[in-house]
């Protein structure tokens, strides 16, 4: 009777399995618009909750209110944040194209001024290397030009590839604006569905839900929100200083706002640099100090105010799960890897409380 019943328990969890296979393969092509739709969700639920609180759901008129408060919401959300988005992405490939075409024709017009910095770059090349690695100035001059050159056309492909796609994009935001109206709807009820279905204790799962929420709200604020305010206050400060490609030297700066220790850094002092190299040498100054005060110590100044020490984790653990998740999941893993890492942790910790051991 034993044997049969562990043989019955070994089919049932082998069709367990499949189905979830199943549906997990049913969901992936639509991984990330339900990713994206569950995090916009999370950050403006509460906004809508309080919206609707008032909101009485018995009657014909609660309904037919909250259907439009839904609806409201799911359009609102994809108007006022993506199609900005859109519009900063058109010109940021706009920018970067008149760059690399900048960059191109300085190279090709001026070869005595280019030439003589890139014989001092190959000499630098020798000396760090004890003559182990000897390359030309004129390789260096055609290895750049073939790159900037590849780049372009990649490039000019990669908008091609944009325009032949709106209608998968176009389809995408359909799919967006309808699951965040359902989530807006039936968001408590789906949560409950969901977390149904997980096989351990109850507290766990409030344990981490009440994790998962905090991790995407506190992620966007104390890490993405912080970028992107830094992102902006540099384009802002690139437009005054008359850098060209304002926007895309700002994109730079918003990824590299993730990298602990130098952040932002890393993006306005070569700019500086290259300013005071240009005779300009009291305007390189001045940009470098604004850029310092004004894009680098946002960071220090806003991270703890949004974060209040509610993720208790090091910088550069944050750094190397957005790289790692960028590096599996794509765009996504902006906030995939991140959520990840910090999933495997609180797990870890509940299971470390579940069998009694110390952490210490």
């Amino acid at each position: 009777m034993n044997g049969s019943k562990a043989v019955q328990n070994f089919v049932f969890a082998a069709i367990l399995i499949l189905l979830l296979v199943i549906v997990c393969r049913l969901f992936a092509p639509f991984f990330t618009v339900l990713l994206w739709s569950t995090l916009l969700y999370i950050l403006l639920s509460p906004l809508h909750q309080r919206v609707i609180k008032k909101i009485t759901t018995s009657g014909i008129k609660g309904r037919i209110l909250k259907n439009l408060w839904a609806g409201i919401f799911s359009l609102g959300t994809v108007i006022l944040i993506l199609l900005p988005l859109f519009f900063v992405a058109a010109q940021f490939f706009r920018q970067i194209t008149e760059l690399i075409r900048l960059t191109r024709d300085t190279f090709n017009h001026n070869p005595g001024v280019i030439g003589d910095l890139l014989e001092k770059i190959s000499g630098l090349i020798r000396d760090i290397t004890s003559d182990q690695i000897i390359i030309s100035a004129d390789e260096i001059q055609r290895r750049i030009v073939s790159y900037l050159s590849s780049s372009l056309q990649n490039l000019i492909q990669l908008s091609s590839s944009i325009a032949r796609n709106v209608g998968s994009f176009l389809f995408g935001l359909v799919l967006m604006i309808f699951s965040l109206f359902f989530f807006y709807m039936d968001g408590s009820y789906l949560s409950r569905l969901v977390l149904r279905a997980i096989p351990i204790r109850k507290e766990y799962i409030t344990a981490l839900v009440g994790k998962f929420k905090d991790i995407t709200r506190n992620l966007f604020l104390g890490y993405i929100m912080v970028a992107l305010v830094q992102a902006v206050m540099a384009y802002i400060v690139f437009l005054i200083f008359r850098i060209k490609g304002a926007l895309v030297f700002a994109g730079l700066t918003l990824l590299c706002a993730f990298i602990p220790m130098f952040g932002a850094g890393l993006v306005w002092l070569p700019l500086g640099v290259i300013r005071m190299l240009d005779g300009e040498f009291l305007i390189g100054i001045l940009f470098l100090v604004v850029s310092g005060f004004f894009i680098s110590t946002l960071d220090n100044f806003l991270r703890p105010i949004f974060l209040q020490n509610r993720i208790q984790l090091h910088p550069l653990i944050i750094f190397f799960a957005i790289l790692g998740g960028v590096r599996v999941f794509g765009f996504n893993g902006i906030i995939v890897g991140p959520m990840v890492v910090i999933f495997f942790l609180t797990v870890l910790d509940l299971f470390l409380t579940e069998h009694m051991i110390k952490p210490e």
